[in-house]
Formats: structure tokens, C-alpha cells, sequence
């Protein structure tokens, strides 16, 4: 049976550019009244490094009502994840703009002692800012999805508390960041993993849960919303170095295309589910947990998000989070 879970990125661009109120707060207020509408609700995945420089600097006169936003997301029943470019860690704020350390874009290739910095020091601001002692994030998603090289990273997580991870697309490939999540399109629709998140294995403790993707021809991501919003982000955050990797990239027949409730048409979204909808009736699942992505950032067009919760309805697909398919899992098993 088909569940959508939608999971949304909390945070601004990724050089550190950009007004929380304009791309974090306000978004994520308005994606909140619909969601509550519908008695649903989604993850939000907390940018939490990127909040507490934010905050250590004093660079941004929103962050306290984004620090209370999260504390009511939490009270209400939103499933918080862990976020974490760690970029942000090192950087400074200089004349006005934030220089980040991009020696340390990629978590999982950093020494595991630095990692265990980053994770221990993100988790104790995210307790400090929902004032939970003990809280700890159930999800995680990695910076830019890049969980390659998986381990020590993913043992660092499970240690403290982890159980979900939902950084994979199956099909992803970053030559400039070496993440090829292309072997995961043999796997089935959700699986444990150890050592590479890309390869299933047993004896893993952690679930992933990928983002839910379709291979298509390239000519498919180039829809007028998506496009405009893909050079929006561009023109703030993407030299002509990283351009030139996402070129090669796009050589290839078929592209993996997000199920992204900020970027897609509803004619898109629905499509694709429809098409899952389909083929889990042709080969019924016990569960396919159908994971939908977005970013607070990208989210202008609240009237196709609230067409495809109406949509979803309808269909009587029902919405959860990764902490609802992880204790089914975990029912399942016992």
C-alpha cells in the first residue's frame, strides 16, 4: 500500500545567501496552515548548523522567530529531522557576507572524530532550541544527499540516535562530489544498509527511505517552473566550475526526476503517483512509503501543494512520516 511521506528542507542557499524570513520562516508558515488543514502533517528537516551560526553571528534578525517556528512545528506534532551542511561550521561572516568552509562540504569525508564534533554539536542545539535535554532527531538528510562515503558517518548517527536516513535518489549521480547513487535503482523500495547506503544489507541500523524518483529523458526536467527556479538558485549560488560538472551530469539518456512538490506541475505529481498508484495495484506492497521532497526556498506555488494534498485524498493515499513508516517497520518485525 502507497503512503506519501513529504519531507521539506529548512534553509536558505547553500553559500549563505538569502533572507530566513523570505526563504525559511514565512514558506514554512504557509506550508503549515495547509497541512493542517488537511490534518496531515510532513518532516521538516532542520539546516541546523546553519541556524546556529546564524544565530552565534547575530546575522539575521529573523532567526528568533524561526528558532520559535521550530519549537511549534515540534509541539504540533511535525516530524523534525537532522540537516546538516557542514559548510556552515567553519565559516565567518565578513563585511556583510558569509564566507563557508567548503573543505568540509561533504560530511561523511571528514575524519570521524570531526564528524562526531559536528553531529554531537548540532544535536545539543537543536535540544536547546525545542528545550528537550533529551531529544533526538528519529531522520537524517544529508547536505546536497551526499552520504557517500557512507561509513564512519552512518555509524556516527545510529550511535546517537538515528534510525532513518532519506538522502539517496535513486539514479543520482554528482561526478564533482562523487555521489552515484545509480546501483540503487536495483533496489527495492526501501532497505536497511551498513557500510554504502547504495547497497542493502541486513545487518544495517539504518532504514533508508529514498526520495522518490523516475528515470526520464532529459527533456523532462525542463518544465517552465522548475526551470525557473533551478536559475534562481544558480544565479545566487553555482560558479561556472559547478556548472560545468552539472553539465556532465545531464550527459546521459535518462535522468532521475525528483518527486518535488515545489518544483513539479501538479499534472507532474499526479502522474507520477499515479503511476506507482498503478503499479503497486499490478505488484501490491506492503508498504511503499512514496517520499516527496522540497525546500522552503523553492516553495512559491502553494496552490499545486494544496491541488495535490486534495489530489492524494481522493485517492485515498494516505500522508505520514518516516517516524510512522519506521515504527511500522519496526511493528512488522516483532
Amino acid at each position: 500500500m502507497i503512503e506519501c511521506i513529504f519531507t521539506i528542507d529548512y534553509e536558505i542557499y547553500g553559500n549563505g545567501e538569502g533572507s530566513l524570513k523570505e526563504l525559511v520562516h514565512d514558506p514554512a508558515e504557509k506550508l503549515r496552515s495547509i497541512f493542517l488543514k488537511y490534518n496531515a502533517r510532513f518532516v521538516l528537516f532542520v539546516e541546523i548548523a546553519e541556524l546556529e551560526m546564524i544565530s552565534e553571528e547575530k546575522t539575521d534578525p529573523a532567526v528568533d522567530s524561526v528558532k520559535r517556528q521550530i519549537k511549534e512545528f515540534y509541539d504540533e506534532g511535525f516530524e523534525l529531522g537532522l540537516h546538516l551542511h557542514p559548510q556552515w561550521y567553519k565559516g565567518r561572516y565578513e563585511k556583510g557576507k558569509w564566507l563557508l568552509d567548503y573543505d568540509e562540504y561533504n560530511l561523511c569525508t571528514l575524519p570521524k572524530e570531526r564528524i562526531e564534533q559536528i553531529v554531537d554539536q548540532s544535536i545539543g542545539y537543536f535540544r536547546k532550541t525545542l528545550n528537550d535535554a533529551v531529544f533526538s532527531p528519529l531522520s537524517f538528510r544529508a547536505g546536497n544527499w551526499l552520504f557517500q562515503p557512507t561509513q564512519p558517518a552512518a555509524t556516527v548517527l545510529s550511535d546517537r540516535g538515528i534510525k532513518v536516513d532519506s538522502s539517496v535518489f535513486k539514479g543520482g549521480l554528482q561526478r564533482q562530489h562523487k555521489l552515484d547513487y545509480r546501483r540503487a535503482l536495483n533496489n527495492g523500495l526501501y532497505w536497511k544498509f551498513k557500510d554504502k547506503v547504495e547497497v542493502p544489507d541486513a545487518r544495517g541500523e539504518l532504514l533508508e527511505l529514498p526520495i522518490h524518483t523516475e528515470m526520464v529523458p532529459f527533456w523532462r526536467m525542463l518544465n517552465d517552473k522548475r526551470v525557473n527556479l533551478q536559475q534562481k538558485g544558480a544565479s545566487i549560488s553555482t560558479n561556472g566550475y559547478k556548472k560545468y560538472y552539472r553539465y556532465l551530469d545531464f550527459l546521459r539518456f535518462l535522468y532521475p526526476l525528483k518527486l518535488d512538490f515545489c518544483r513539479l506541475t501538479l499534472a507532474e505529481l499526479t502522474r507520477m503517483v499515479d503511476r506507482a498508484f498503478q503499479e503497486d495495484k499490478r505488484n501490491p506492497a506492503d508498504f511503499w512509503p512514496l517520499v516527496a521532497i522540497g525546500h522552503t526556498k523553492d516553495l512559491v506555488d502553494l496552490e499545486t501543494v494544496e491541488g495535490f494534498l486534495s489530489f492524494l485524498r481522493k485517492k485515498e493515499i494516505p500522508i505520514s512520516t518516516l517516524k510512522d513508516f519506521y515504527n511500522k517497520c519496526v511493528s512488522q518485525t516483532n
